[in-house]
């Protein structure tokens, strides 16, 4: 299968802003350990939820240039299980992120502090179920 210039560009932009996401999240609960809540919630808001939003613009860049098997016509189809179940995915995650991990990241409270673990672990399986997705496109 041969894939044009621009949609090689989505795909390296895509997996690129992925890295940016995931891969500060995994250490997140490292970082607020070690008395660095400030610069945590700097990083979430300035760069982990921005750079989620860009994955999902590459990622419906990438859909909108795909092309079914052995044709040169692009299709755009919003009814392949993978990728309804990838955005679902994706508001999970922007959900989470916003609404869970971000108001918990400098709360020093006992509540804040289960809503972070929880937001955090939620995004970790998020992140699992989205490679999944990616990778084996299940239902196309």
């Amino acid at each position: 299968m041969e894939f044009s210039t621009g949609y090689q560009i989505l795909g390296l932009l895509h997996i690129l802003t992925a890295i940016v996401v995931f891969g500060p999240m995994l250490v997140y609960p490292t970082i607020r350990a070690s008395g660095g809540s400030a610069r945590l919630a700097q990083i979430h808001t300035r760069m982990t939820v921005p750079a989620l939003v860009l994955l999902w613009v590459f990622g419906m860049g990438l859909a909108g240039m795909s092309k079914p098997e052995g044709s040169d016509e692009i299709i755009f189809e919003m009814s392949q299980a993978w990728l309804i179940l990838a955005i679902v995915d994706w508001l999970i995650l922007l959900a989470v992120a916003w609404f869970l991990i971000r108001p918990a990241i400098t709360d020093t409270s006992e509540t804040a502090e289960k809503r972070f673990q929880a937001g955090v672990g939620i995004t970790h399986i998020g992140m699992v179920i989205g490679l999944i997705l990616m990778i084996w496109k299940p239902g196309l």
